[in-house]
């Protein structure tokens, strides 16, 4: 009985152990994006995403950066870069639907590079 007990114990340390490494390599690829987007680094994000083997539009609606999206953070940095290869990996679909240009209208991003790529890519 001991040794059952002891093996189901020592499974749920295992399988939290599992769990709280996904966390925590999902929370540094947040980290490491919204970095590279505010340093308008395009070559290390894709190399992120490369090495960590997701694309941008499977994690998109699950990142923020500061209470923003990526797309909304890309604006209020001025990074028009990582904006606009962000913009061209989304899907219409999800740029229709997510706000951030309706965001960016509202709060003086219309004019920018990013802005325009949205509307441009999503018809809008």
């Amino acid at each position: 009985m001991k040794s059952l007990v002891l093996g189901s114990l020592m499974a749920v340390v295992a399988a939290t152990g599992v769990s709280f490494s996904k966390q925590a390599q999902a929370n540094e690829l947040a980290l490491s994006l919204c970095t590279y987007v505010q340093g308008d680094d395009t070559m290390r994000m894709r190399k992120k995403l490369r090495d960590s083997r997701v694309r941008i539009r499977d994690i998109y609606s699950g990142i923020q950066c500061n209470g923003q999206s990526l797309l909304q953070f890309a604006m209020a940095n001025g990074s028009s870069d990582v904006g606009t290869f962000i913009v061209g990996r989304l899907s219409v679909d999800e740029l229709q639907s997510n706000g951030d240009y309706q965001w960016a209208q509202e709060n003086g991003h219309g004019g920018s590079d990013i802005a325009a790529a949205i509307q441009e890519r999503a018809g809008l």
